[in-house]
């Protein structure tokens, strides 16, 4: 194992989600405002979300896919609406940072696996903009650079809990799953990685489970366990 993916709301990142969501759509939505009426602008948002991740079109970009449903609802052209969004997500988007708590311990640990030699890869669903993802990846004291890919909505062309989300990491880092771990708080968004064959590990603190699914996990923990279970990972420096 030589490649380490990790979740980013729940994982990276501890979040109070329903907090997060609510004054996400507040906010975007008051920003939007002569654009279309609030409530509409809110349920067109979250159904073209849902008509993102349903998506399975490899030829479309996750950008792509949301747009062509979301413009339509709200009556307005790309061009209309696309500013707004890149201004909304550099600046207003900033204040839902309130939501979220850094652990000074995940710092630690990426740094650790840096120095490890091991390759690191963001693997957020990509419902957002890379703008907003990298905000979120400030937030939890991390530097953007650190990691090999970070998925966003611009370049990935599927969602989580689609495999085809993780085949598509695989593809564009050019590793086999044997090689990797993916570390995650969600039981269906991040444990079907198993079924591609890589390892998982599942951050029981912030555990997500709709479904109340079965768990099977090759590893499970708190945060604690975690930052254990990588102190204990070897060096691959020392091995090559």
């Amino acid at each position: 194992m030589n490649t380490i993916l990790f979740d980013l709301d729940g994982t990276l990142l501890p979040i109070d989600m329903e907090r997060f969501l609510g004054q996400y759509l507040d906010t975007l939505s008051k920003k939007c405002v002569y654009i279309a009426e609030e409530n509409l602008f809110k349920k067109a948002l979250l159904q073209s979300t849902e008509y993102m991740v349903g998506n399975k079109d490899s030829n479309k970009t996750n950008e792509e896919v949301f747009m062509e449903d979301f413009c339509p609802r709200i009556q307005k052209t790309l061009d209309e609406i696309a500013p707004i969004l890149d201004e909304f997500y550099r600046i207003e988007f900033k204040e839902l940072k309130s939501t979220t708590q850094a652990l000074h311990a995940m710092k630690e640990m990426i740094h650790l696996l840096k120095e490890k030699g091991y390759t690191l890869v963001v693997a957020t669903n990509p419902l957002f903009p890379r703008q907003a993802i990298l905000h979120r990846i400030h937030w939890a004291g991390l530097d953007p650079e650190d990691f090999d890919l970070i998925t966003d909505y611009e370049t990935m062309h599927f969602c989580k809990p689609h495999i085809e989300f993780y085949e598509e990491i695989l593809s564009k880092i050019d590793k086999g799953p044997e090689e990797c771990l993916m570390i995650g708080n969600d039981v269906q968004e991040d444990l079907i990685a198993a079924q591609l064959g890589m390892k998982t590990f599942l951050v029981e603190d912030n555990i997500i489970n709709r479904s109340n699914m079965e768990i099977i996990a090759d590893y499970k923990g708190s945060y604690a366990d975690l930052f254990h279970f990588v102190e204990s990972l070897p060096n691959l420096h020392r091995e090559s």
